[in-house]
């Protein structure tokens, strides 16, 4: 189906919901946290409104108030508010080239599940200010699936790989992969200076924290969340170092806090970066974050077999490495 034949179809759709509805949770929704049901369930919403009804204790779980994290329990029954859902819900026509070229962004595709080489610059989901996001333009693309799910996320500057889970079983399989970590990510970062060759990891607890402005920040801190990073230097040059992070644990902004623990921000980072060296990077070209999920592997929860995909550097990063000197 034409993108904006697509877009006119949704626009038709109701978008409102009147009245108090109660969902009780089946078997193959167990484990899914709350605000994810939400957001699969009342598609079109913000996710600021969802966070929201939850916050005001409008949802509510065998009649008592839950945070967004609560994880559905089997026969759990959930009171959902009447919400009022955007009017221009999902295709925002502003961003139909963007949604198409997300079509040629998907790598691999099966009854199961997708992966998908995002873009930087485009956020996983809508939220935060943000009508849009890739999971929503999968959905647009992807009509008849209907359980189209992030198995995980890159931050909204970071580009590469990204899982998409079809059926809720998949995604339940996956999410036991990741937490069994038996899902290896590799990610190529450029870093500031010379990465000691002692430093093949970094273990330093993570904070997350919200500023006044809204925005997510995070820091090393004991008292945050036990975090793993092994690094391997994969070429030195005289300004910095390319560096290959694999993220044994799954928290946010966690391999740009652990390389800036370390010593060596990564470069274009708005949040963590180097002013010096990122205008440095600029003059050679460079135009956002240095971070790429470039290499993926899981064993299949269908057919059982292993999946290794890679993603190579964008031109635009490829480019600024040939101007730099190895050493």
């Amino acid at each position: 189906m034409h993108v904006v034949e697509l877009s006119d179809k949704i626009r038709a759709m109701k978008m409102i919901q009147h009245e108090v509805t109660f969902h009780q949770v089946t078997q193959d929704e167990t484990g899914q946290r709350i605000d994810n049901f939400l957001m699969t369930k009342l598609k079109g919403v913000p996710k600021s409104l969802v966070y929201r009804i939850v916050r005001k204790g409008e949802v509510r779980v065998n009649k008592k108030r839950i945070k967004p994290d609560y994880k559905l329990q089997p026969d759990d029954t959930i009171r959902i508010p009447p919400v009022k859902l955007s009017e221009r819900p999902e295709l925002p026509s502003a961003k139909l080239e963007q949604v198409q070229a997300l079509a040629d962004a998907i790598i691999y595709e099966d009854d199961h599940l997708m992966v998908v080489n995002k873009p930087s610059g485009t956020a996983v989901h809508g939220g935060s200010g943000l009508k849009f996001g890739l999971i929503e333009a999968l959905r647009a693309l992807r009509p008849n699936d209907k359980n189209l799910e992030l198995v995980h996320r890159l931050d909204r500057d970071t580009s590469g790989l990204l899982m998409v889970a079809k059926k809720r079983s998949v995604l339940k399989a996956l999410h036991e992969q990741l937490r069994e970590k038996s899902v290896n990510k590799q990610y190529l970062a450029l870093v500031r200076g010379q990465w000691q060759k002692s430093c093949r990891q970094v273990e330093a607890p993570l904070q997350k924290n919200t500023l006044q402005s809204g925005e997510r920040m995070v820091r090393v801190d004991a008292e945050g969340k036990p975090s793993l990073t092994r690094f391997r230097i994969q070429q030195r040059y005289q300004q910095a170092t390319l560096v290959e992070a694999s993220p044994v644990t799954g928290r946010t902004h966690q391999i740009r806090v652990h390389a800036l623990h370390a010593g060596h921000p990564i470069a274009g980072d708005p949040k963590y970066g180097d002013r010096e060296f990122d205008e440095q990077m600029q003059q050679l070209g460079l135009r956002r974050l240095f971070l790429h999920a470039w290499q993926l592997t899981f064993t299949h929860p269908k057919t059982e077999r292993q999946c290794h995909f890679e993603a190579p550097l964008e031109p635009a990063l490829s480019d600024l490495l040939t101007r730099l000197t190895a050493i």
